[in-house]
């Protein structure tokens, strides 16, 4: 064998293993028991920063308003008075008279993550200890509450965050759905089994005020684009335990266009690349579908080729069977399975392009990226 051959049998066998082993963590994540104590209902303000109007930001928003859950608290932070989200939030609080909510409109900026500012801004008005914070594209379930507070029994938990299903119309938004599902909350979930959970998801973050002021508050992460990693990362660099919670929490994905969703990938993929740059190294020993097919193309389509191709693509559908189907009960999981393969192949291409550049688009800015991960608007 050439030496080509052997260093993608080689990216062929670790990925094999990587899948084995995201199957074992979905497995095993899916077995801890998960207790729900119903009398444990800790008071909690949601945090909800918002610049434009998602798609179904209406029925995003209002499933918040509709809580099994004793006593809670919602903000809306906007950073403008002409936002259009303002009008759907104000009609919100007149239709929901017996939910508190409040809605805080602040130009003051803190930091280039405009995000952040909107949170710093609105915590002010924060009355309860315990934070939660969660995305304006994310929609939740009546018993949200009363599920992802139950971590907080154990005093030594900082942080509370949750993985999410993708809920997608249009074939590139399901394409950017079905990687989220078979291979982001894959990683996830290896990485939780092997060393716990040291980073947070923007789809969810559970954070008791006293651990914000102990990281710095929210001026801590003001410049950084990936505030949500931050949010995790920073308690657990404090001591705290960080917590997967077991509940999936909806993420609306909004019809776009493939050059929009590329543009999208990047960001992500320089965001994932300066946050945790060896764990972006890594990933090139996950990517099995694409060497198999290299390792098929330059065995000549042998034999011994085909058999490593048909392992490994196995081997990553029946991963992304157990997390995405399993775990997440991802509805599109379940329809478009058999995409994963087109989906890693294009994924390896924006994690290839996510060495180069350092300029991001977001929110119809334009910003540059430094090796800290920090924001500077370009």
């Amino acid at each position: 064998m050439r030496i080509i051959d052997v260093l993608l049998v080689i990216l062929c066998i670790s990925s094999v293993l990587f899948y084995g082993y995201g199957i074992y963590a979905a497995i095993t994540f899916w077995s801890y028991p998960h207790p729900i104590d119903p009398e444990f209902h800790l008071p909690v303000t949601i945090l909800k920063p918002i610049c434009g109007l998602d798609s179904y930001a209406y029925e995003n928003f209002t499933s918040f308003c509709q809580q099994d859950y004793p006593e809670y608290q919602i903000i809306f932070g906007v950073c403008a008075y002409e936002d259009p989200a303002i009008e759907v939030v104000e009609k919100i609080i007149q239709q929901f008279p017996d939910v508190d909510i409040h809605l805080v409109v602040n130009a003051q900026i803190i930091g280039a993550n405009l995000k952040v500012s909107n949170l710093a801004n609105a915590v002010a008005a924060a009355k309860h200890e315990i934070l939660i914070i969660a995305d304006s594209d994310i929609r939740v379930g009546k018993d949200y509450l009363q599920q992802v507070i139950q971590p907080l029994k154990d005093q030594k938990v900082g942080v509370v965050t949750c993985m999410y299903r993708s809920l997608a119309k249009g074939w590139v938004a399901t394409l950017e759905a079905i990687l989220t599902s078979t291979d982001f909350h894959a990683g996830v979930l290896v990485s939780n089994q092997l060393e716990g959970t040291k980073f947070a998801c923007g789809s969810t973050i559970v954070i008791p005020k006293q651990v914000l002021k102990v990281i710095g508050g929210f001026e801590a992460i003001a410049d950084y684009l990936a505030d949500d990693f931050k949010l995790g990362y920073l308690p657990a660099q404090k001591g705290y335990k960080v917590v997967l919670s077991n509940y999936v929490v909806d993420h609306v994905l909004a019809t776009s266009s493939l050059i929009d969703a590329i543009r999208r990938q990047i960001r992500w993929a320089r965001c994932i690349r300066v946050s945790r740059p060896w764990g972006y190294l890594g990933l090139l020993f996950t990517y099995g579908t694409v060497a198999s097919l290299l390792l098929l193309m330059a065995m000549k389509g042998s034999i011994a080729g085909w058999m490593v191709l048909i392992i490994t693509w196995v081997m990553r559908l029946l991963m992304g069977w157990a997390v995405g189907v399993n775990i997440l009960n991802d509805p599109i999981a379940k329809k478009f399975l058999w995409v994963v393969p087109l989906g890693d192949l294009i994924h390896f291409g924006i994690w290839c392009y996510g060495f180069l550049g350092s300029t991001i688009e977001w929110r119809g800015q334009r910003l540059k990226l430094t090796k800290e991960g920090k924001l500077i608007r370009h």
